[in-house]
């Protein structure tokens, strides 16, 4: 009967209870042009323009002005006393992956998350909700370099992986320091790394190893060596971030592990680096900027374990005043519909100025991401992903109305109906809808046993600590 069955569904005459999907399963026809009028623009690059029109033509940014006219068939989106910022940029996010950590080995550079991408969680529709419009996806920090991330847009709707890619977007990889991967490899199966100075041996080895990969690739090539080297995608992407092609973002937490890195990295002649987490970034922020180095940080989160004790709530300022290009992440699947008010804590500590908030979780994330020339600001001729709140973005009581991702509405408030889940299989347990990170089934990933949440399964709600 399996047989049989197995031979029914491969001619396509088993019908199953999952539909399957067009490509776009709930906006297909949704027009990706519009005139929004009379809004509070904030352009993030160029200042705040009152009473402002945006004329989106084919998901592109056509014109920013005063009484602006909607071509023939382009509908219209009435702001007045609403307010326009850039589709906000989470530098730092898990959300529409299957996986996250390849925790088998310090080194996992020929693994990409982009291979594991879930166009249905309904997080990415979440995040709409909050105005996240990109997200750049990582690899957990269970390795020492760890594997390769995605940037993603929020399409939310189409459902072929591939859709997803912002495939603009340089690539990335995931770098680990201090007790994430000791606790891994080294706590775990008594390998190096144990410790900081086994994470730096590890990085060092493999950059060295890399060189010696690409050096008999080029004698080859040039005619002074019988073979190239047998293929190693692993040596192959290290080898690219030692050519500038694969940018290095880094989880990191002390001070001193990140101006270790910014030596190792000098030594071997990288420059792309962009620190996460960067806790004790306040303690390196001169030498930080002077390296060109990139900072994605939390507002506000530490002391969820040993090695980030030491932080302050005044990091983004101080990394700011210090001339060192700082974003606000998440890292989490809730927090991410909250970083415009994560970006406000910046001005509760440290008194930054409105444009340079913003700029924490739209240019600045997007310059770390090097999609800076797309997205990240409201300007003629990138692309039109745009949040619309109905009061200033920083304000406690600013709430998303409508989020735009490529000239297309993916979330409205008004019309979208209450259960916006892609895919719904009536007989499952109803998913949790604020998880942190359970710690029995996440190895090594950035945050780990904080928080507490509510478990559902058939038996009821259960208490995790």
């Amino acid at each position: 009967m399996r047989t049989l069955f197995l031979l029914l569904l491969s001619l396509g005459l088993v019908w199953t209870s999952t539909a399957q999907p067009g490509p776009d399963q709930l906006r297909a026809d949704a027009p990706n042009s519009v005139l929004i009028q009379n809004a509070t623009v904030h352009t993030v690059t160029n200042g705040t323009l009152e009473t402002t029109d945006i004329l989106v033509r084919d998901g592109v940014i056509a014109s920013i002005g005063s009484n602006l006219s909607a071509p023939s068939g382009v509908e219209t989106y009435d702001a007045s006393g609403m307010h326009v910022m850039p589709g906000i940029i989470d530098a730092h996010s898990h959300i529409a992956i299957s996986d996250v950590n390849e925790a088998t080995s310090p080194v996992t550079a020929h693994v990409s998350v982009g291979d594991v991408l879930d166009p249905y969680d309904v997080r990415l529709y979440r995040a709409l909700a909050g105005g996240v419009t990109t997200s750049h996806v990582m690899h957990g920090s269970a390795n020492a370099i760890g594997g390769q991330n995605e940037t993603i847009k929020h399409r939310y709707g189409m459902t072929h992986p591939d859709a997803l890619r912002m495939e603009e977007a340089p690539r990335t990889i995931k770098f680990a320091l201090g007790e994430n991967p000791t606790r891994v490899h080294g706590e775990g199966r008594n390998i190096v790394p144990r410790t900081r100075m086994g994470v730096e041996s590890v990085i060092r080895e493999a950059f060295t190893e890399a060189q010696r990969y690409q050096a008999m690739k080029d004698a080859y090539e040039a005619g002074n060596r019988n073979a190239p080297p047998p293929h190693s995608e692993r040596m192959e992407v290290v080898a690219g971030i030692l050519s500038g092609d694969v940018m290095v973002h880094a989880h990191s937490y002390r001070a001193d592990e990140i101006l270790m890195l910014m030596d190792v990295l000098e030594d071997f002649g990288v420059d792309e680096l962009v620190f996460q987490h960067v806790n004790e970034g306040f303690k390196v922020a001169p030498e930080l900027a002077a390296f060109g180095a990139g900072a994605s940080i939390f507002s506000d989160w530490w002391a969820f374990k040993f090695e980030v004790y030491y932080s302050t709530a005044y990091n983004a300022a101080i990394l700011t005043r210090n001339g060192v290009n700082t974003s606000i992440n998440s890292d989490s699947p809730d927090l991410n519909r909250h970083l415009y008010h994560q970006a406000a804590k910046s001005q509760r500590y440290g008194g930054l100025s409105d444009e340079e908030a913003l700029a924490l979780i739209t240019i600045n994330a997007a310059e770390h991401l090097g999609i800076d020339s797309m997205v990240g600001s409201i300007e003629e001729g990138k692309h039109a992903d745009l949040a619309i709140f109905n009061h200033h973005p920083l304000s406690i009581y600013a709430v998303a109305q409508r989020t735009y991702v490529d000239g297309v509405v993916r979330f409205d408030r008004d019309e979208d109906p209450d259960d916006m889940r892609l895919r719904v299989d009536p007989e499952s347990v109803v998913e949790e809808t604020f998880v942190w990170h359970d710690a029995d089934i996440r190895h090594g990933a950035c945050m780990q046993g904080t928080g507490t949440h509510l478990h559902a399964t058939e038996s009821g709600l259960h208490l995790h600590h």
